[in-house]
């Protein structure tokens, strides 16, 4: 006859071990940067709960970029971000850029260049 063996549960994995301490530590809060004062635009998301998925196909020199600049955030900038939320970011910058100029934005002249 084989013997189960008992194992603990995850609460008395990660139960407190003293008054005051936390099994799991509170989130840290990303530094905020600050910016000069600007009209307020919707900004990209951040850190939440997505619902939403979209599925964009990218070229391995535009996924090593999206990599590289991820990469370079990380160790020239201290700022530990996800591959998602640096393209977030990055949408929402090209998108207040569209909304502010219009006609003149940076997403408009490539789009027509692209031609």
């Amino acid at each position: 006859m084989a013997r189960r063996v008992s194992l603990p549960a995850a609460d008395d994995l990660f139960r407190p071990t003293g008054p005051g301490v936390r099994a799991v530590p509170d989130a840290v809060e990303e530094p905020v940067l600050e910016e000069p004062e600007k009209p307020q635009k919707p900004g990209a998301s951040g850190r939440i709960r997505h619902d939403e998925k979209m599925t964009v196909y990218v070229t391995s020199d535009e996924l090593m970029a999206i990599e590289q600049a991820r990469l370079t955030l990380r160790g020239e900038h201290r700022l530990a971000v996800d591959r998602g939320r640096l393209v977030r970011e990055a949408i929402s910058v090209v998108l207040a850029d569209l909304a502010a100029h219009g006609g003149d934005s940076m997403l408009v002249q490539r789009l027509r260049d692209e031609r």
